[in-house]
């Protein structure tokens, strides 16, 4: 990916990276130092670098297949964020809407399914109680999926966030 760095000087303290004709203009401050600089492009490269993994994965089509195949509840809508740093996907249980983590597009297929049926079961169970972890654990990889994650350095029980 090619980088074009545009140095503003009226720009005070944020940075903005756009994708232009396959060129990435990253936009920061005049005075940046060169540290920080490269730390923001460096971040700028990988978010978009995601995005564009993440780009031919249809999220909602594989839900919409899990739904059937699982028997679940139908959410509102599914769809990629590049804004999750802690979390691999997270739930509002009262409009249905679910979020999945563009680093996910880099995991195998079964992982992204069971963090899709993770959030799908919060539709049903909002906890993380017995009964939710029944109906997550129907999904024949999550065990593995868990461990998958867990080796990553991010699963946790608590570690997705559902909304009410």
């Amino acid at each position: 990916m090619r980088i074009e760095i545009i140095r503003s000087p009226r720009r005070r303290s944020t940075a903005q990276a756009r994708l232009v004709d396959g060129v990435l203009q990253v936009r920061v401050p005049a005075g940046l130092p060169p540290t920080e600089e490269d730390r923001l492009v460096k971040g700028f490269v990988t978010r978009f670098e995601r995005g564009r993994t993440a780009g031919p994965i249809d999220v909602a089509a594989r839900a919409a297949g899990l739904v059937r195949r699982f028997g679940l509840q139908p959410p509102r809508s599914v769809r990629w964020v590049g804004n999750m740093s802690s979390r691999w996907g997270s739930c509002t249980i009262t409009t249905g809407d679910i979020r999945i983590s563009d680093r996910l597009a880099a995991y195998p297929d079964w992982v992204l399914d069971y963090v899709i049926v993770h959030e799908l079961c919060h539709l049903s169970v909002p906890d993380h109680s017995p009964a939710f972890w029944k109906l997550v654990n129907r999904y024949p990889l999550a065990e593995r999926a868990r461990g998958y994650l867990l080796a990553k350095g991010t699963e946790t029980e608590a570690d997705d966030d559902v909304t009410d």
